[in-house]
């Protein structure tokens, strides 16, 4: 193996396994002088600097990354987009980890080409140049199928929670909360649990890019398994925060099938555990719990993506939001969505593409530059038709 490799991989691997990022202030003579001889721009560089600065954002003590709740001011959106906190310690952004790692990430000005159209990025789909996609979603994928978001003004879950009778909008989703009084969530869960609601024709979409062998991975914020009713199936999907396709008792930590309660959550019941009678809780990740395991395949995914979609999403909520800038510079990024969110709109690249609006009339342009109409409607008719069968 090159000596160049193995020390990035060696290093690498005990950088992963450090328990917190207080301690790597003493690898700065072992890791940065190497490294340095590695880096092409002055941007790669000051992110493995920044990196060695860090002190650690995600406090797990058993070392996974943990969800985070979004800035809730201005001041503190500011703090992010500047990438320096208030108490002058810089957030851990998971764009860094794979530049420092395998020389990738957003860095530079894409060289001055000339900036990207979304016929462009079609035209690459179409001629193969791009083929292994990774898709970013939010709870705007789901909307169209009838299913609120959660900041949405007016319309949002959050500012619709009186019904709930919470203290706050978020409280529905931290654990202190759900101990206290879990009736809230089951609420929510009754509206949300699957089978109260249908793919929409991005669902769809996304299944016709699997179907194509264009799809990578889907990493989705969503928790209403529309991705799973619509054909996806699970090796090539991220439920980055969670999904009801399976529970767990909090007492015990048995696990269960997410449809053995289903029927206890339609009756407005609280679940709970047939052997030590704790409180059954769908395997949706709350404000302060881990992030599936799965989520890590980020570390390899986007380093191999050669396009990114990001769908739906407000790009604000940690640490999902940094992945947004894990892919490497040359690499397109499409953006469909209400607004311009996170590096689309901060620190934007020639590569990016953004089609606002309307999430379904944005990809409905998508498909009708690759010509798939045909084939989509089809696709839509035939799981259609299988809903409508007898079972």
């Amino acid at each position: 193996m090159n000596w160049r490799l193995q020390f990035r991989v060696s290093a690498g691997r005990h950088l992963f396994r450090s328990a917190n990022f207080h301690g790597l202030v003493g690898w700065r003579n072992l890791w940065i002088c190497p490294r340095q001889l590695h880096y092409r721009s002055s941007s790669a560089l000051t992110a493995c600097r920044n990196l060695v600065s860090m002190r650690p954002v995600f406090q797990a003590p058993n070392r996974m990354f943990l969800l985070q709740r979004p800035p809730e001011t201005n001041t503190e959106k500011l703090a992010i987009i500047s990438g320096e906190r208030i108490q002058g310690v810089r957030p851990f952004s998971l764009s860094s980890t794979p530049m420092v790692f395998f020389g990738v990430g957003r860095g530079g000005n894409n060289g001055g080409k000339v900036k990207l159209t979304l016929k462009d990025v079609t035209e690459l789909i179409q001629k193969k140049e791009c083929y292994r996609i990774v898709v970013m979603a939010g709870a705007g994928l789901s909307t169209p199928s009838g299913i609120p978001d959660f900041r949405s003004p007016k319309s949002g879950l959050y500012d619709n929670v009186q019904q709930y009778n919470i203290p706050y909008p978020e409280a529905i989703f931290e654990l202190s909360y759900f101990f206290q009084n879990p009736k809230p969530f089951y609420m929510l869960a009754k509206e949300l649990y699957p089978g109260n609601y249908r793919p929409n024709y991005t669902h769809y979409f996304l299944r016709l890019l699997l179907d194509k062998g264009l799809l990578l991975r889907l990493y989705t914020q969503n928790i209403d398994g529309l991705e799973r009713v619509a054909g996806i199936p699970p090796d090539k999907l991220v439920e980055a925060h969670g999904t009801f396709a399976s529970a767990t008792c909090t007492v015990c930590r048995r696990s269960y099938p997410g449809e053995d309660f289903r029927a206890d959550v339609m009756a407005d019941k609280i679940p709970q555990c047939p052997v030590c009678i704790g409180i059954i809780k769908p395997d949706i990740v709350f404000f302060g719990e881990e992030l599936p395991h799965r989520f890590f395949l980020h570390v390899t995914d986007f380093p191999m993506a050669d396009l990114l979609f990001v769908i739906g999403t407000s790009l604000e909520v940690e640490p999902f939001a940094s992945l947004a800038s894990a892919v490497h510079s040359s690499v397109p990024r499409l953006l469909i969505n209400r607004d311009l969110v996170g590096p689309f709109a901060y620190r934007p690249q020639n590569t990016d593409v953004a089609e606002l609006g309307d999430v379904v009339s944005g990809v409905e342009k998508v498909v009708a530059l690759l010509g798939w109409e045909e084939e989509l409607q089809e696709l839509i008719k035939k799981e259609t038709e299988k809903v409508k069968e007898p079972t």
